[in-house]
């Protein structure tokens, strides 16, 4: 499946709720969302179907998001449907890890290939001010029991939050001294609740390469730029949506919780997908993702999405 421009797109990021158990700052209101009736969010046989459209169309990778994914009901039922799609080649899943420890095994029997594991810092004061009601050792406790669980390749990832986190960038980093996982710090965007924010909370990943000169390149890992420290395990990744636009190389869809298909994270359109099956949701599908928009305006600091982080999937 390719768009008007050629690139080709083979991954989809499927919101499975807009829900989290956290609050964290740049992601959704203090008060959190307000709760939809079960109506105006798409079911798991729902979410099953628009994966395996997506897959019919040439989608080899699926990433389940949330808000947060593991607070919904249903989902080992929805890993399990899609783990079984032919031509599905990697099954993944964002979380905040609070609810690894108990789901760890039963995520990895279902068939999820990897975790990527949301961690945004290493001071527990630091982690209640981003997270609001979360606890560090939940997730700390998560990352052990997601290795505990067999699972390999976890991602790490640590959105830059200047005069908040910057100063940790080392001790974050250190995560991958001793253990083979990706430490990826992303450069925070102005969309929803944080597009408003004073501009020194939005910092260029070039701070943790100038916080770590002993970081070498090692190559690219889809969107992230890829570094180690000789003689560690783990890699050190930079994702930059604002100080280096990578949009001719973007590759991806998301579908909201409510079912709507965004071609684009930054864009305000959105392409409603509920109601449709077979042949006609896989038509929609590749008539949106044609239409994918040639970049976003992140350089002008703003997005246009009109939906906060939880409600799209990141």
């Amino acid at each position: 499946m390719y768009d008007l421009k050629g690139r080709k797109i083979d991954y989809l990021r499927l919101s499975v709720t807009d829900l989290c158990n956290f609050r964290c700052i740049y992601c959704m209101g203090e008060n959190g969302v307000c709760k939809r009736s079960h109506r105006e969010i798409l079911s798991i046989e729902e979410l099953a179907e628009i994966g395996r459209a997506a897959v019919a169309c040439g989608v080899g990778k699926i990433r389940l998001t949330g808000g947060e994914p593991l607070v919904r009901r249903g989902i080992l039922d929805l890993c399990r449907m899609l783990r079984r799609l032919d031509g599905l080649t990697e099954l993944t899943l964002t979380t905040n890890g609070a609810a690894l420890p108990e789901m760890a095994v039963s995520l990895k029997e279902a068939g999820v290939d990897r975790l990527n594991i949301s961690l945004d810092t290493l001071r527990e004061d630091t982690f209640r001010a981003i997270t609001r009601r979360g606890e560090l050792r939940q997730t700390l406790d998560g990352l052990a029991a997601a290795e505990a669980a067999g699972f390999t390749g976890t991602k790490i990832n640590t959105v830059l939050l200047g005069g908040i986190n910057d100063g940790e960038i080392g001790a974050l980093a250190g995560l991958t001294r001793e253990k083979p996982v990706s430490v990826r710090f992303i450069e925070l965007m102005p969309l929803g609740v944080c597009a408003d924010w004073p501009q020194e909370r939005f910092i260029s990943a070039d701070t943790v390469l100038q916080a770590m000169p002993q970081l070498e390149p090692i190559g690219t890992d889809g969107v992230a730029e890829l570094y180690r420290v000789p003689g560690w395990v783990g890699t050190v990744g930079l994702i930059r949506p604002l100080s280096h636009c990578f949009c001719d190389r973007c590759n991806r869809i998301r579908v909201t919780a409510d079912g709507r298909l965004k071609p684009c994270l930054h864009s305000d359109r959105e392409i409603p997908l509920r109601g449709l099956s077979g042949e006609a949701l896989e038509r929609a599908i590749r008539e949106a993702a044609a239409v994918k928009p040639d970049r976003h305006h992140l350089a002008e600091h703003h997005s246009d999405s009109r939906r906060n982080m939880n409600e799209i999937g990141g």
